[in-house]
């Protein structure tokens, strides 16, 4: 796949592989919306972080990348707070996520951050538009309105038309568009997105993506992006390289006339 999206040439510097203590940085030199400092977490005896650190910045869609099992998805799980890490600290708009109660993780979850998961993770029972206007739902919006709303939604990733559809009766692409009008519906800051087309063939994949990095750049969203896929990367401003729980490499992205470039950094 390729990137559809152009932007400004950033200027290049470079150094050399991170280390596990500082912190990963995009190129517009910004505050960072999202920081993620010295990480450790621990799966039993295993070890899934050993001191991983990056910044997320407003509006930057970032490529996390690396092999199974490096700590990608346990990456993303301590950023989006769904667990909290064993060592180092999340900072979020000013607030520690790790130190705050599950009552306003579960607020920021309602209104600040989206999250998309390989499989969709729908609920089976729902249709597409009740899927999407779930989440409007529980954070207080009229019925009525919620489902105007996720209907809108539904027709910006193209799958208007299928909002009786139930998740087992759409295709892969279909569901995962429907996933990403729910991450999308309530207008997060920050998306969350773990390894969106694993389960899509190369098509539908790129329909997705290109979808999302739309969507996102247009409404200024943050998207942290978790993939193994090269072609996916691709769509990001700047891509993360995770090796055995450490960030290991940093490259942010130039684009000139539609090209991407990367730039060491």
């Amino acid at each position: 796949m390729s990137s559809s999206t152009s932007s400004s040439t950033s200027s290049s510097t470079s150094s050399g592989t991170s280390s596990s203590t500082s912190s990963s940085t995009s190129s517009d030199g910004g505050t960072p919306l999202l920081t993620a400092r010295s990480l450790v977490k621990t799966h039993g005896s295993t070890p899934a972080l050993r001191g991983a650190s990056l910044e997320l910045r407003t509006g930057e869609i970032l490529a996390v990348t690396g092999a199974s099992g490096s700590g990608k998805s346990t990456l993303l799980h301590c950023l989006a707070g769904i667990v909290r890490p064993d060592e180092g600290t999340v900072e979020y708009a000013g607030e520690r996520l790790d130190r705050l109660p599950e009552s306003r993780l579960s607020e920021l979850c309602r209104t600040d951050f989206g999250v998309v998961f390989q499989f969709g993770q729908l609920i089976p029972e729902l249709t597409a538009l009740d899927n999407v206007a779930l989440p409007l739902l529980l954070a207080g919006t009229a019925r009525t309105a919620a489902r105007e709303q996720a209907g809108e939604w539904l027709e910006r990733f193209g799958v208007r038309g299928q909002e009786a559809l139930r998740p087992g009766e759409m295709s892969g692409g279909q569901a995962q568009r429907v996933s990403l009008a729910r991450a999308l519906v309530t207008g997060p800051r920050v998306v969350f997105a773990d390894e969106p087309t694993g389960a899509l063939d190369s098509l539908a994949g790129e329909q997705v993506m290109t979808a999302l990095a739309h969507t996102a750049r247009e409404s200024g969203t943050a998207v942290l992006l978790i993939t193994h896929d090269a072609r996916v990367a691709a769509y990001a401003d700047r891509e993360v390289a995770l090796c055995d729980g450490l960030v290991v490499d940093d490259a942010a992205r130039a684009f000139a006339a539609g090209t991407s470039v990367e730039v060491s950094r």
